[in-house]
């Protein structure tokens, strides 16, 4: 009994070390197969991102009043009307329909943003529309479109931090944190 133990107990010490060993080696290989994954996968998706970020900064640009009423301007001179012939309401409606399209098309972004990053983004929406509606109401019913858009911007821009640069600098900071 004693002749088998001796060959027995360091049998197993060796089989127990060599699967300890083997099993961290396996371990080791599998983490660093998932890291390289992950890596390659990240490389895929950290363009995607950035994109996104970019759609998403220019989305908050192209809906500041200054940009609306530059694209509106523009579109109505193409058509051979200036904003001095455009009634209130309808610019009003203009400009709303401008900012519900831009976010339309721009949504699908809000995958690659964080949650807090994107309600700043809705929030930007929501007062810029409210802002719209309710810079229309202050104007006298004899007022055009070009009076309302100088009362609109001007109001817009001494309203200190808008909403718009404090949800494009919360989407820049969290760029800033992939690079």
């Amino acid at each position: 009994m004693i002749e088998i133990l001796k060959f027995t107990v360091p049998s197993l010490i060796v089989l127990i070390s060599v699967w300890i060993v083997m099993h961290k080696l396996f371990k080791n290989e599998e983490q660093k197969r998932l890291w390289e994954l992950k890596r390659a996968a990240q490389k895929q998706i950290s363009p995607t991102r950035l994109r996104a970020y970019e759609r998403l900064a220019l989305l908050l640009e192209r809906t500041q009043p200054e940009a609306l009423v530059m694209s509106l301007s523009e579109r109505m001179e193409q058509a051979g009307t200036t904003l001095a012939a455009l009634p209130v309401a309808k610019m009003q409606q203009e400009l709303l329909r401008a900012v519900r399209l831009e976010f339309d098309h721009n949504m699908s972004q809000q995958i690659y943003v964080s949650d807090e990053v994107w309600a700043k983004i809705i929030g930007a929406r929501d007062q810029i529309g409210a802002f719209i509606s309710a810079m229309s109401l202050q104007l006298p019913p004899e007022s055009n479109a070009l009076d309302y858009a100088k009362v609109l911007m001007t109001a817009y821009n001494n309203n200190g931090d808008t909403p718009h640069q404090i949800a494009l600098e919360a989407l820049k900071d969290e760029a800033r944190g992939l690079l």
